[in-house]
């Protein structure tokens, strides 16, 4: 006989076979085909997805159900999520090369030895990239499709300028097999970088979205915008106010609506002005426009993802999930929908 659940338990069919979880305190039975749950998690608020980088959790364990666990319990309903773990759970090679240990003040020193080993590793992830099946990635879309979370942007390891072209190809197609509109990286400092991505992007129907830290300016994507319609911007808003000079709040609200139809997601974090330190601080207690942020999304019915960065430092007594979880209700609020 089941037991009574509450909103953030997996229910399976009888007889099905399933793995024990420990979760934020809780025992979760999972099973990547068979799972479904009552009462789904919705953070889509008066019109607005807010969802949320997996990259917030960084600090706990990561295999797809911990995620999707994750997800329930902050009433997240849709993620940009990193494709480490994800790679690891379809089978990637294990890296065995042992680690120097690091001296602190001091850079970890590598062998010639050292270097030839992990020059043969990735080319053993390179080959592995280009010829896996997209099964896996397949199976953690209908788990998190079945349990109310949708993949709308992938951060994959493999679409660096040192990273061959299939292996580029295999994240454009591993992001299409979780059902992501993106994949996102860090914004090129070489044109001809961001010129091979989006001419990638437009032959797999997938859009890149880069992402800036403090060298956002307003001008910052518009090489890339102009290589290729598949190019676009993964917004960090955050970072952008943290960087300062010309970057304010009524700038960053005016780029948002010049360039939202080549925004693919953004990223929302509280940041101090760069003239206060630039720190990442609790919702609300920041230089970020937050309210006017969501304020505009709604007005505008813009389509771009609001992802929760959780960079803050986590106060005594939480946990990454917890603070999640207030972030969503921060945004539930500022979007008059609490």
């Amino acid at each position: 006989m089941i037991k009574s659940t509450n909103r953030r338990d997996f229910l399976f069919k009888t007889g099905l076979a399933s793995v024990t979880l420990l979760v934020s305190g809780k025992s979760v039975l999972a099973n990547a085909s068979q799972l479904f749950v009552l009462d789904k998690p919705n953070s889509k608020f008066s019109g607005v997805q807010v969802g949320a980088i997996t990259y917030s959790w960084r600090s706990l364990p990561s295999s797809p159900e911990q995620i999707l666990q994750y997800c329930l319990d902050s009433n997240i309903s849709a993620i940009e999520l990193m494709g480490d773990s994800i790679e690891v759970y379809a089978g990637k090679p294990a890296n065995t090369i042992p680690q120097t240990p690091r001296v602190p003040g001091q850079p970890r020193t590598i062998s010639e030895e050292q270097k030839k080993q992990i020059a043969a590793y990735q080319q053993q992830v390179a080959d592995w990239r280009a010829s896996v099946s997209m099964d896996a990635f397949e199976k953690v879309r209908k788990m998190f499709k079945k349990a109310g979370v949708s993949i709308y942007a992938f951060k994959p390891s493999a679409l660096e300028a040192q990273n061959t072209d299939a292996e580029i190809e295999f994240a454009l197609r591993a992001a299409k097999a979780l059902g992501a509109k993106s994949v996102t990286i860090e914004l090129p400092r070489d044109p001809a970088h961001s010129k091979r991505l989006g001419d990638l992007g437009a032959k797999h129907k997938v859009f890149i979205g880069y992402h800036a830290h403090t060298q956002a300016t307003d001008a910052a994507w518009d090489i890339a915008l102009d290589q290729s319609p598949y190019n676009s911007m993964n917004l960090d808003c955050g970072h952008y106010i943290a960087a300062g000079g010309n970057n304010t709040k009524e700038t960053l609200l005016a780029l948002i609506e010049a360039k939202h139809d080549r925004i693919t997601s953004m990223h929302i974090k509280d940041r101090h002005s760069k003239e206060k330190g630039g720190a990442n601080v609790v919702w609300g207690l920041g230089d970020t426009p937050l309210k006017e942020i969501f304020t505009l999304l709604k007005e505008k019915k813009y389509q771009i993802p609001a992802t929760i960065e959780l960079e803050y430092d986590i106060p005594a007594g939480s946990d990454p999930v917890q603070e999640t979880k207030k972030c969503v209700a921060y945004a539930k609020k500022m979007l008059g929908a609490a």
